[in-house]
């Protein structure tokens, strides 16, 4: 899949829980109409959103190297804010790895600003299959 060819080449993430063919089918039965993808000819980009009824999270953001500051990021961004926004999102967040300083410029073009927290997580191994 096309998708999962992009994933590895932008996120590089061999950990089970990012695993892109995992991430994506659970996605995908959701349904909930929040997956983006740009396509030219072959998948050039992709975003992912999820919405609780009060916050919007934005997840798995990619353009291909080749077509890279060409506004598709920004694009898929106003595509999926806009997405959540007719929801009745209030907030959106989005989470960056720490010294990404070239994508942490780029949500901040987009009007997003770091807040301070303490990011916790806790994997369910039963549920990566």
């Amino acid at each position: 899949m096309q998708v999962i060819d992009l994933w590895d080449s932008v996120f590089g993430d061999n950990t089970a829980h990012n695993e892109p063919a995992l991430s994506i089918d659970k996605k995908m039965r959701e349904a909930d109409g929040l997956f983006y993808v740009a396509e030219s000819d072959v998948v050039i980009g992709t975003v992912m959103c999820g919405y609780d009824g009060h916050r919007g999270w934005i997840y798995s953001l990619a353009v291909s190297n080749a077509y890279r500051q060409q506004g598709i990021g920004s694009d898929l961004m106003a595509h999926a804010e806009n997405a959540l926004i007719r929801r009745g999102c209030v907030k959106i967040n989005l989470q960056i790895l720490e010294g990404k300083k070239q994508v942490e410029k780029f949500y901040k073009k987009l009007g997003y600003d770091t807040e301070l927290r303490i990011n916790m997580g806790k994997r369910i191994p039963e549920n990566i299959i």
